[in-house]
């Protein structure tokens, strides 16, 4: 994306962060780092990293999402970006990324005056010669599509280690032919609602694949109850379980990943198949 449209991103996020409320309370610091914080003039898009402290509500919820199998930040990510895209955060992340080597530019600390995060930014100036930033832990299934930095690492350390096959898949609209799946999904989300259309491509996806979707955990839902059948697939939409996608591998579950869930432009996932322990 152009530099003056990421520029606005975060000056967003720096106004969403002053409104306070809850959660942004609990926000200690932000740092930028990447592409954009060396001033790229197109940078893939914003990297940031979110310290944070915890209270009663923060660790209710946190729990609340882990028996559910959900990301616990997504309640946080909407406060800081809203409905936008092009902002990548990392939580908790400073100290392991200044320990990899990466140079982190602090925007606001806790107790500053937001006028002088206002002030960093306008001082990070844009830089021709300042290309993006290569992507590390990089796989082929990865190439063109936009994958978050922590999972990245995660899958490419687990395909390294020989656990994982990635498959890059490109979603098509379909009717679901399975008709218990396809209420279940018109269920939980209206027609015009981008994760009922991603949900949809994703099921087909597995039909067309001979996967049984009695199954199969459609993005923290079993489709028909959870005591019916084992789990053998849990199919997750924008990173929304993220956090759990280790554990469910290691008990090899397979995990379909729709990247961009959106309602008429074309999604793309990823298919992570545990390979059997040896």
């Amino acid at each position: 994306m152009k530099r003056i449209r990421a520029t606005r991103l975060v000056e967003d996020m720096i106004t969403r962060l002053e409104a306070g409320g809850w959660p942004l309370g609990l926000i200690e610091e932000v740092h930028v780092f990447g592409s954009y914080a060396r001033g790229a003039l197109e940078p893939n898009d914003v990297d940031v990293v979110i310290e944070h402290g915890t209270d009663k509500r923060w660790l209710g919820e946190s729990l609340h999402a882990s028996i559910n199998v959900r990301d616990s930040y997504t309640g946080m990510r909407q406060a800081l970006r809203g409905r936008t895209r092009g902002i990548s955060f990392q939580f908790r992340g400073r100290t392991t990324l200044l320990d990899e080597g990466f140079e982190l530019f602090l925007l606001w600390r806790k107790g500053e005056p937001f006028s002088l995060a206002r002030e960093r930014l306008a001082s990070l100036t844009a830089d021709p010669a300042a290309g993006p930033a290569p992507r590390d832990h990089m796989l082929t299934a990865f190439e063109g599509l936009e994958v978050p930095r922590p999972a990245r690492i995660e899958l490419f350390d687990r395909h390294a280690e020989g656990k994982i096959s990635v498959t890059p898949l490109r979603l098509e609209d379909g009717a679901l032919a399975d008709p218990e799946a396809t209420r279940h999904v018109r269920r939980r989300w209206v027609e015009t609602s981008p994760l009922r259309r991603a949900a949809t491509c994703a099921l087909v996806a597995l039909e067309q694949r001979g996967v049984d979707l009695g199954e199969v955990t459609l993005h923290g839902q079993r489709l028909f109850g959870w005591e019916q059948q084992a789990e053998r697939c849990f199919v997750d939409l924008g990173w929304n379980g993220f956090g759990y996608m280790g554990s469910l591998l290691d008990s090899g579950v397979t995990w379909l990943e729709v990247l961009r869930p959106h309602r008429s432009k074309p999604m793309d996932a990823l298919l992570i198949e545990p390979f059997p322990r040896t």
